[in-house]
């Protein structure tokens, strides 16, 4: 990954992936959507048949 690039100013490098930013957030998302939704089945169902 190149680091340095003479024609971009401060702003410019100081800026970093959207893409992979925007796959983070997507991936971080899907995985707290899928343990709340465990955790909603484990409360429910199992917890709750006691």
């Amino acid at each position: 990954m190149q680091t340095y690039d003479p024609h971009k100013n401060t702003k410019e490098v100081r800026q970093g992936s959207t893409r992979w930013m925007n796959t983070r957030v997507l991936v971080i998302s899907t995985i707290a959507v899928v343990l709340a939704f465990a955790l909603i089945y484990v409360w429910f169902f199992i917890v709750g048949s006691n």
